[in-house]
């Protein structure tokens, strides 16, 4: 019989299998939102991702189709990404920000997307052939069991995902082991500042729209001290209430969960990795 962890991640993949199949526009595209319970409000993938944070310029930069629309802010202002770095993206979808990083950390570089829709993979893995990255690639996995070795990454991002797992302490274990002495987390992700109703807690659409699976701040800042992280920030963003009550209208999530920017370090290395 599946475990709540094999039906929480079965009911995940088969939502975003649907959007990454599915022409729809974004998360808040007519079939998406549908399929995923993403939002209930159409919104183009451009101004979903403007509303979080995204310049234009930034989303001119990628494939077309690499941009869905699925995040809650941009880790790539948060990141600080430099040439020759190793970065991984967590629930990296059709490529948005490994697309983005791979910018930054240049042809000395790679970044390195995990996603666990095999949908997905085949999107992201025809944008960069469209794109003609070659310092990009994408695995098979769960964030929860990277397929990445010890201390890899300078760099591990991720972009309103981590909600989505069943064991979030884990991921973040996982983070901590991928990343170098001195590497960084910095992740865009939701997270629960009120007890959300029973209502709301079993509506399987808020999950796989990122609301009834946002982690509580004193759980999360637990969750990063318990794997080793140092230096931890966690920033939330009052102002996206006004974006996050358009997922579900009437059902008032916008009290219970808001966007935040989350950073935490490995320590050892350079300057404890901020030089």
């Amino acid at each position: 019989m599946p475990s709540d962890r094999d039906k929480m991640h079965d009911t995940v993949r088969a939502a975003y299998a649907a959007v990454a199949t599915e022409d729809s526009g974004g998360c808040c595209g007519p079939q998406a939102r549908e399929a995923s319970g993403c939002c209930a409000t159409p919104i183009h993938a451009e101004d979903f991702s403007a509303r979080f944070g995204y310049s234009r310029a930034e989303m001119d930069l990628v494939p077309e189709g690499a941009n869905l629309g699925l995040g809650c802010g941009n880790p790539q202002a948060i990141a600080n990404m430099k040439p020759g770095e190793v970065v991984v993206d967590l629930g990296s979808g059709a490529g948005f920000d490994v697309f983005l990083a791979a910018r930054q950390v240049g042809d000395g570089g790679r970044v390195i997307g995990i996603d666990m829709t095999h949908e997905m993979l085949a999107k992201a893995r025809e944008n960069a052939r469209k794109g003609g990255y070659a310092n990009v690639e994408f695995r098979l996995g769960e964030i929860e069991y990277l397929p990445v070795p010890d201390n890899t990454a300078d760099a591990v991002i991720s972009n309103c995902v981590i909600n989505l797992s069943p064991d979030k302490a884990q991921v973040f274990r996982e983070a901590f082991r991928v990343l170098k002495p001195g590497g960084r987390v910095a992740v865009s992700d939701v997270v629960r500042t009120a007890e959300m109703p029973p209502d709301l807690m079993d509506d399987d659409q808020l999950l796989c729209g990122c609301v009834t699976g946002a982690t509580p701040l004193d759980d999360l800042n637990a969750y990063l001290a318990d794997a080793g992280f140092a230096d931890i920030r966690i920033d939330l963003k009052e102002d996206s209430r006004d974006v996050i009550k358009d997922w579900a209208p009437g059902k008032g999530i916008e009290n219970y969960v808001v966007s935040a920017d989350i950073e935490a370090v490995k320590p050892g290395g350079c300057c404890g990795g901020r030089c």
